[in-house]
């Protein structure tokens, strides 16, 4: 089983969310689905179920590796480089 090898670098504690919602959406006139909170630096972006898909965007853009849900009551992170849930 493949495993995430970004985890153990995390800050922590893990940053505050930046935003209360996705900016870019925010900004381009969209609503997000699913919210997604980078471990990183604490960017908030939308899910790849949202027509802009801005939390991939930002791995892309700025190579942060481990992103998590910033939904209530769900607790899941994925690593994008590598993948798999952590």
């Amino acid at each position: 089983m493949k495993q995430c090898t970004h985890a153990d670098a995390l800050p922590h504690p893990e940053p505050g969310p930046l935003s209360e919602t996705c900016p870019e959406c925010l900004a381009e006139g969209m609503d997000p689905v699913q919210l997604r909170l980078c471990l990183s630096c604490g960017h908030v972006g939308c899910c790849d179920s949202s027509p802009g898909r801005h939390a991939a965007g930002h791995h892309k853009e700025s190579g942060h590796p481990v992103m998590r849900t910033h939904e209530p009551g769900e607790t899941w992170r994925w690593c994008f480089v590598d993948h798999v849930l952590v």
